[in-house]
């Protein structure tokens, strides 16, 4: 891989654009607003404003999503999901993983779904 190349991944990596397109594309598929570039204007603005603790960052997903997810990942009903699946709802999401803090050996409940996704 040439020098140019790597810093651009890099730089890329380093402010999470690949993560922040996806989600932009995500949203725009999910409420399929007449008027996109707008719409995209408003999200980026509220990423800006929950950056800087002014606002709130636009989610995909409401708290009714995230449970009825959760419950599709904890088919047997114990409370509770592993981080291994926790990681992959992540990656399914297209959120990144790299910051994740849990061991292997703990259990994710749906509070904690719901507040760290």
């Amino acid at each position: 891989m040439a020098a140019g190349e790597r810093q651009c991944r890099d730089y890329l990596q380093r402010h999470r654009i690949p993560e922040l397109l996806h989600r932009l594309g995500a949203l725009l598929l999910y409420h399929r607003p007449e008027r996109p570039r707008e719409f995209l204007i408003q999200a980026l603005e509220k990423v800006k404003a929950g950056k800087g603790a002014e606002g709130e960052y636009p989610f995909l997903m409401d708290e009714a999503n995230l449970a009825a997810m959760f419950s599709l990942l904890d088919v047997v009903g114990q409370g509770h999901i592993t981080p291994a699946q926790y990681r992959e709802a992540l990656k399914t999401l297209g959120l990144s993983t790299e910051d994740l803090q849990f061991g292997d050996d703990v259990n994710i409940t749906l509070d904690v779904f719901k507040e760290e996704v």
